[in-house]
């Protein structure tokens, strides 16, 4: 067993390393590593993972890591999938971090550039999921209430009110459409860790908040915040952006050079939780930052993956999720507006940069580190001139 673990390790520490392009991307270098080369599933299974992790709240790409570290290797062998994936974007960030606290300004070109980005990286985000999961005219017309909805009522309470809204449209319009049934996974685990694991989710995301009030603790603030965060967002990396906004305790100018940052750097975006933790409270509040975010996932994993047959299987289910990811493409659409827009662009020439960087992502498909750089550069001349 030894032998695997140090397989898993090593295996996830090299996607870590080189997985550039945000989720879809990382899918695609998954199949490619776990699949073609060491065959550890086949594409059958390995499409029913990608589907179980599109259902679950929370990083898209992370689960999937996640979740052939647990059919490999166990609980240990998860958590080891992740470690690999995701160190090395959190050490990059924190770095990053730690160098923004200690300049103490913004008004750096480069910095400008960063935030400019986040635009066109939303942007492009917004076009591709609009594609897969709002993609006929009821879809988008959730989309598009939701987004009106989300930027009337911006608070966490509003957000998680308009998916459970479209998650119960979803299932009244969409129900009586055929669900395929998924086969069953060989685990380490049965369903007994699968509930007990379920129990833990639904434990914390109710007390954290309730009992706060008792722990006057920086600490203890940043873990509840990403807990909860990492906890309800649907649609991966980029939509934990409007949350993430409102609850992190950081300035705008902080975050959108903290997020544009996130978009050069392989690996899951939601490691951005290390930088932001890493700016509130140093490393130690990177460190409980990254681990609240992340701990979600590892129970919703953990829980469904036994069920995941019986699940995939409801057509409810199936139904209600269609109206909640339509819901995604709205919240994000008006984060696009508010603060990414709103916060990054105050003049002729950032919109000239974000329009520069929007063609070089959509039209000749660049990689997103390497826009990320000309963006960077582009802010720095501009404040040349």
């Amino acid at each position: 067993m030894k032998d695997t673990y140090v397989e898993i390790i090593k295996a996830s520490i090299k996607l870590g390393f080189t997985s550039f392009g945000g989720p879809a991307a990382h899918i695609g270098y998954f199949r490619e590593e776990y699949v073609e080369k060491r065959k550890w599933l086949d594409d059958k299974m390995y499409a029913d993972i990608v589907a179980l992790c599109q259902f679950l709240p929370g990083p898209a790409s992370s689960q999937v890591g996640i979740s052939i570290g647990l059919l490999r290797g166990g609980i240990l062998g998860g958590l080891l999938s992740w470690i690999g994936f995701t160190l090395p974007s959190v050490i990059i960030l924190m770095l990053f971090a730690a160098y923004v606290t200690t300049a103490g300004s913004f008004d750096s070109g480069w910095i400008q550039g960063l935030k400019i980005v986040a635009v066109a990286v939303v942007g492009q985000a917004l076009l591709g999921m609009q594609k897969s999961l709002a993609p006929d005219k009821v879809r988008i017309s959730i989309a598009v209430v939701c987004a009106i909805l989300t930027l009337l009522i911006p608070t966490a309470i509003g957000q998680i009110s308009i998916i459970v809204a479209a998650g119960l449209f979803g299932y009244i319009y969409y129900k009586q459409e055929t669900v395929v049934p998924a086969p069953n996974m060989a685990l380490t685990f049965g369903k007994k860790t699968g509930i007990i694991s379920w129990i833990l989710f639904f434990g914390l995301l109710i007390l954290l908040p309730v009992v706060k009030p008792y722990f006057q603790s920086v600490y203890y603030s940043i873990f509840d915040t990403y807990y909860r965060v990492g906890s309800i967002v649907f649609g991966g990396g980029h939509v934990v952006l409007p949350m993430l906004e409102r609850e992190a305790e950081v300035t705008p100018d902080i975050f959108l050079a903290g997020y544009g940052a996130a978009q050069a750097v392989p690996g899951p975006l939601f490691t951005i939780a290390g930088y932001l933790g890493q700016v509130t409270a140093g490393i130690p509040g990177a460190i409980i930052a990254v681990i609240a975010m992340f701990l979600p996932s590892f129970l919703l994993v953990i829980g469904t993956l036994p069920f995941w047959s019986f699940i995939r299987s409801q057509k409810g289910i199936q139904a209600a999720l269609k109206g909640v990811n339509a819901a995604v493409v709205g919240i994000l659409l008006a984060a696009l507006y508010d603060p990414v827009f709103t916060s990054a662009v105050t003049s002729t020439f950032d919109f000239i940069i974000v329009l520069i960087s929007f063609m070089l992502l959509v039209v000749y498909k660049w990689a997103p580190f390497k826009v990320v750089l000309i963006s960077a550069l582009l802010g720095a001349a501009v404040q040349l001139i």
